[in-house]
């Protein structure tokens, strides 16, 4: 005695979201009654339920459940034949244990979605996308991106050529848009682009033509066992009769839907129009300048430097003094200059001497005697030490400086410090030159016992021309100007 179960059908075919069902009758041979579990095991176990999951049968009776075939639309349901096994497991004797089977074959579906990212590129001249794509279907396929436009203004590149997917898989397709030649005035282009995606055409299996025949034959028929049509035959014939001669798929079977994405790319001129306004407006200004502006400026000059030579011309030569330097008589004439005292003679500046019993104020300088002068300040520092070199402007004389040199020709480093009597004239970093001079309208003034001073503080000799480093800095310091007489209070 034992436990008979059979399935109504031995082979099944079932498109995914779709229903297909069968039975399964379980006959109890035994003297007993007895309780059956039907569990369906397998790879269709995720999508097929049995109704009812439990009978009870008393001996020599039989009873017939619905099994269901429900896979869903999804990479999850993959395409091919898959065995079906329903598990009749019986309470009292389990070791009465038995599996009925049959084949269910699953169709094969396509299914791509795509994306186009980002959607609008703005670009001198090229704009870059990625495409991805994820396979939906329940079937390997190769897919690859189609770019077209309205004209031939822009050139397409995908990046790769081809890209193979699993069920579920997702992948990504780099796109290069590419103007054919740049926008240098103007405003910015708008280039709409649309991007088909869908099956890649096979390396071989070219026909008479020299088009792609995708695998197909002479009479368009796929040879992966696909119908003209693009639908899956599964191995059976025109009217669905069961085998008739069908071919194992390739690893890459092509995918029949093509989405459609639309993109674009704005292409953005080398010189935007704002710019060639500003350039307009510079030229006009340049223009304006030199048509109206130059001229008037030039003319105004012109004027005002003829008028101040006009009133230098027109202004009279100022008459000697008739008295001495305190208002009583006239100097007599210096015997070092005879011409002084000759009948319509006049004194030249600095011709002669002071009267006796005149009278200035201390420090002043007595018109006429400034002769030039100069002088030298030799100074030389030992290495991270400081020294100091003074000239004296000799008693009852001023000096009035217009020229100063400073000498650093071994190119030491340091300071120099220039003060005449309680003045700074400057301080210079010795690095900063070999020869630095200084010149003055209005001459510097250093009364009579008052010292230029040159204070250099040595912080590291230099090389002179020689090649050789010194052992301490040396400087120099040229003092050029006129050395006057001062007139001396009583």
């Amino acid at each position: 005695m034992t436990t008979s179960a059979e399935l109504g059908l031995p082979a099944l075919t079932v498109a995914p979201g779709g229903v297909a069902t069968t039975t399964l009758t379980v006959r109890n041979d035994l003297d007993i009654v007895e309780a059956y579990t039907l569990e369906v095991v397998g790879d269709c176990a995720a999508w097929t339920t049995v109704e009812p999951a439990r009978v009870s049968l008393f001996p020599g009776t039989s009873e017939t459940v619905t099994v269901r075939l429900a896979p869903p639309r999804s990479p999850a349901a993959r395409a091919g034949d898959f065995p079906l096994g329903i598990r009749v497991l019986p309470a009292e004797r389990p070791e009465l244990v038995t599996v009925p089977e049959a084949t269910v074959t699953v169709t094969p579906f396509h299914e791509l979605q795509a994306a186009l990212a980002p959607r609008r590129r703005r670009g001198w001249l090229r704009g870059r996308y990625r495409t991805s794509v994820r396979n939906l279907g329940n079937t390997p396929g190769a897919v690859a991106l189609t770019p077209g436009q309205d004209g031939e203004d822009l050139r397409f590149r995908v990046t790769p050529e081809r890209l193979g997917l699993q069920p579920g898989e997702s992948g990504e397709l780099r796109l290069q848009a590419r103007a054919r030649k740049l926008i240098w005035f103007g405003k910015p282009t708008s280039w709409p682009f649309e991007v088909t995606v869908g099956p890649a055409e096979p390396a071989a299996g070219k026909g008479p033509d020299g088009a792609g025949t995708g695998g197909r034959g002479t009479d368009g028929r796929a040879a992966n066992g696909q119908g003209a049509d693009g639908n899956a035959t599964s191995g059976r014939d025109a009217a669905g009769n069961g085998p008739a001669g069908a071919v194992a798929p390739p690893d890459y079977p092509t995918v029949t839907q093509k989405p459609l994405l639309d993109g674009e790319f704005i292409q953005l001129p080398i010189l935007p129009k704002w710019l060639l306004a500003l350039l307009a407006a510079l030229i006009a200004l340049l223009l304006a300048w030199f048509a109206l502006v130059r001229p008037a400026v030039r003319s105004s000059a012109k004027q005002a430097a003829e008028k101040a030579v006009a009133q230098q011309s027109a202004s009279p030569a100022p008459a000697p003094s008739a008295g001495g330097p305190d208002g009583g008589a006239p100097t007599a004439p210096s015997a070092g200059n005879p011409s002084a005292g000759s009948p319509g003679g006049q004194a030249k500046p600095g011709g002669g001497q002071p009267a006796p019993g005149s009278r200035g104020g201390p420090g002043l300088a007595v018109p006429g005697t400034g002769l030039q002068s100069s002088a030298t300040i030799d100074v030389q520092t030992a290495n991270a030490a400081n020294a100091v070199g003074t000239y004296q402007v000799p008693h009852g004389k001023v000096f009035d400086i217009t020229d100063i040199v400073a000498a650093n020709f071994q190119g030491d480093q340091g300071l120099l410090t220039i003060t005449a009597g309680n003045q700074t004239i400057t301080t210079i970093a010795l690095e900063t030159f070999r020869n630095q001079d200084y010149h003055w309208v209005t001459p510097i003034q250093v009364p009579e016992d008052q010292t230029v001073t040159a204070n250099v503080t040595c912080e590291s000799p230099g090389t002179p021309a020689s090649g050789k480093q010194a052992s301490t800095c040396h400087e120099l310091l040229n003092l050029s100007g006129t050395l006057s007489d001062i007139r001396q209070g009583n």
